[in-house]
């Protein structure tokens, strides 16, 4: 019944605007600004997929970092399996599953301008934002390498020169608070202005430990920002920001699945245990626990972890005006820190627990002159250079078996894989890049675009895995490689009316090569692998209808995906172990629908659809032919839709209200497709109601998130051969009450 509804809503959303607006009042869809090809555009001009979220917007929806993002953009997944690091972000199915700190995904995370490379950093929290950009498909040219599935476009709240002041505090289930506050204003008049924001996010936890008696899966992480803009002339300003962010919240605590049949009737696929048998006697991991109790919000773990990350970053993002061109220059340094210890096998035994050790630091510099708006020049254009200097170092560790170690005479044996596993590295990387872009109106309807960009990225890798602390020292691996291609953009647009316009757009992305950055068992796994490849081919309509009262943004593509670089975990010799190779080929395509309806003054509703298939060519893996399969977290069907209705009060206050639903197919989280390793469809739906006072600055109200209380799951770690899938769930339904000032 539950789904039906949500269809029938689903239905009514996309429709809404002809359906509806026609009996509107003279409410209109607002302009959305963004900055997707590095200069401010209305969205509707801009030929690329791109989807704009406000700060507003994500605050109801409760978004407070980048995993809360997922779904709300058509073709857009997000998730993870640990708590504050290592983001996986797919769009369109494209992306990488790889948790290693050196690793990189094929979409790009920027802030204000700056590459957020590091997995380590990109789970900071949101706040104080102004607005987000999902841009889809490959940004090869403008963008650059680590961009072929696209980009996630944060900007925060800038300086202004009047004063001004937000704050909000939010309280929910499971004692949940999350504070954000932000002032600042002029320091002098028209030529310095500053900003401070901070948050605050901390909960009790809502997983039941058993052994301990304590509440695990806590959040608790503060994050601090301080801007200054600078504007001495007209001609010239400088955006100047500092930047903390640390995470002291507990490691991801996963529910235990044990694999291993203790009878022969609970035999199922793969010699694993049946589906029916899961969390019964029958089943049991390497050391014959399994938890019974079928509570997936409890568990046994002899041993909790934190995760503990620190950040830091400083940036200043420099304009001059030059008259017909500007020049911009964006210079960012920043370090990523993390010591977490993950009681991996979520049991009370001592089966596997890891110790992840990573550092990182990074220094881009960007340099763009490019064009202004001009009114009788046909021609826009930009060309730049970008350099990025990256250091990596992890010294993690892998206790594997630790009580099975009395049964031998050392109190290990490697034959047996009874150690800890150590794997230190430090991985160097310069990166360089020359680009530019052009865009030419042969007449007032038709314009072209070409872009092209080389980028080169030499990366050194100085790799040792040993067992024991270094007592014996298993590989050992130093290597240099410099990894190259071009990428670039042609398209075409023409404006059908001042409220429609088509585009055709090709687009060449790519992702760096690399080395792999996990537990090594033979030399064969630390060569290079090389740069991935998408070309992508996709049209567009984006039209503004019924006097611009609905919004209808629709685009198909198609993607030749070419050595896909590929994570999975794979049993080798009776081990489970970590590979990263490069398929040999993937097909995608699909296609998405955005619709925005005011459908009367106080009534809007916001919708999103996304169609797609994605499946592997001929791809082969340790002995399993993956050929045909679908590629990890790509639902062929995921949509989402909020409606938010306002009805004034005669005081002159208003009374919001804002109901909201996503929806995603099937996803399989492993190459094999196995259905073990899958998340069935499911829908998600939220709540929130508001009073505001009649000058705007005070909003107080309650929400729900996960208002049905939907369990499902959001990674799944497969360790075959200990006999265990470690399941990472989604937060429970949380309850709460809100209370926002704005001045």
């Amino acid at each position: 019944m539950r789904s039906i509804l949500f269809v029938s809503c689903a239905a009514f959303a996309l429709s809404a605007g002809g359906a509806m607006a026609q009996d509107s009042g003279d409410g209109t869809i607002e302009e959305v600004v963004v900055t997707a090809q590095k200069r401010s555009e209305n969205l509707q001009d801009v030929p690329v997929s791109v989807t704009a979220l406000s700060g507003q917007a994500l605050q109801e929806r409760g978004v407070t970092n980048v995993i809360g993002l997922n779904n709300l953009a058509p073709g857009l997944r997000v998730s993870s399996g640990d708590a504050a690091a290592n983001p996986k972000i797919f769009i369109r199915g494209v992306g990488l599953s790889d948790f290693n700190p050196n690793s990189s995904s094929g979409v790009g995370v920027y802030v204000d301008g700056v590459y957020v490379g590091s997995p380590l950093a990109q789970m900071a929290g949101f706040y104080d934002i102004g607005q987000i950009e999902v841009l889809r498909g490959p940004q090869g040219t403008l963008y650059g390498r680590n961009t072929n599935g696209g980009a996630v476009n944060i900007t925060t709240k800038r300086p202004t020169q009047s004063f001004a002041a937000e704050a909000s505090a939010e309280y929910a289930t499971y004692n949940a608070i999350n504070l954000n506050g932000a002032v600042g204003g002029p320091v002098i008049a028209e030529k310095l202005a500053v900003r401070a924001a901070a948050q605050y996010v901390k909960d009790d936890g809502y997983t039941y430990n058993r052994v301990t008696g304590h509440d695990v899966n806590d959040t608790d992480y503060w994050a601090v920002r301080l801007s200054a803009l600078y504007t001495p002339t007209s001609d010239f300003e400088a955006l100047f920001q500092v930047n903390r962010f640390v995470n002291r919240g507990d490691a991801t605590q996963p529910q235990h699945r044990a694999l291993f049949p203790a009878t022969a009737a609970a035999v199922g696929p793969g010699g694993f245990c049946a589906p029916a048998y899961y969390g019964t006697a029958q089943c049991g991991d390497l050391f014959g626990y399994v938890d019974t109790d079928g509570d997936n919000r409890a568990l046994d773990a002899n041993q909790e972890g934190k995760d503990k990350i620190d950040l830091f970053g400083a940036s200043a993002n420099m304009t001059w005006n030059l008259g017909s061109v500007s020049l911009v220059s964006v210079t960012a340094w920043s370090w990523a820190h993390r010591n977490a210890f993950e009681n991996t096998d979520s049991s009370p035994f001592q089966m596997l627990e890891i110790n992840y050790l990573a550092r990182q630091r990074q220094f881009t510099q960007e340099l763009r002159i490019q064009s202004n708006d001009a009114a009788n020049s046909p021609l826009k254009w930009v060309v730049g250079a970008y350099y990025l200097d990256e250091t990596v170092k992890d010294a993690s560790t892998q206790d594997v078996l630790r009580d099975l170690r009395p049964l031998f005479p050392d109190g290990f044996s490697l034959a047996d894989s009874v150690a800890a596993f150590s794997y230190p590295y430090t991985q160097k990387t310069k990166g360089y890049a020359l680009f530019g872009q052009a865009d030419y109106s042969f007449t007032d309807r038709l314009t072209a675009t070409v872009g092209l960009r080389y980028s080169a990225d030499e990366k050194s890798f100085d790799y040792q895995s040993q067992a024991e602390g270094g007592l014996i020292v298993l590989l050992t691996s130093k290597q240099k490689k410099t990894f190259s291609a071009w990428s670039g953009r042609l398209g075409l647009r023409y404006e059908l009316s001042e409220d429609a316009s088509v585009y055709a757009t090709y687009n060449r992305g790519y992702k760096s090569g690399g080395f792999f950055g996990g537990l090594a068992t033979t030399p064969e796994e630390l060569e290079p692998y090389d740069n991935e490849k998408l070309d992508s081919f996709e049209v567009g309509l984006k039209s503004e209808l019924l006097d611009r009262r609905l919004r209808l943004n629709m685009s198909a593509f198609y993607y030749d995906y070419q050595d896909q670089q590929v994570f999975a975990q794979a049993l080798r010799n009776g081990l489970t172990v970590l590979v990263l190779d490069n398929a040999a080929s993937s097909e995608v395509y699909g296609a998405e629908i955005e619709a925005s309806a005011r459908v009367t003054q106080n009534f809007r509703i916001d919708a999103g659809l996304s169609l797609l298939k994605a499946t592997y060519g001929e791809y082969s893996s340790e002995g399993q032919d993956f050929t045909g399969n679908r590629l990890p977290q790509s639902p062929k069907v995921t949509f989402n839709v909020a409606a938010t209705y306002s009805h004034p009060l005669p005081s002159g206050a208003r009374l919001s209200g804002t109901v909201d639903a996503a929806y995603s197919s099937k996803i399989y989280f492993d190459n094999s497709n196995a259905e073990r390793l899958s998340q069935d469809a499911v829908w998600v739906a939220g709540a929130q109601g508001s009073w505001i006072s009649p000058d705007g600055t005070i909003e107080a109200g309650v929400f729900a998130r996960n208002l049905f209380d939907e369990t499902y799951k959001v990674s799944i770690s497969n360790i075959d051969s200990l006999g265990v899938d470690l399941l990472t769930l989604n937060r429970p339904r949380s309850l709460g009450v809100f209370l926002r000032y704005r001045y």
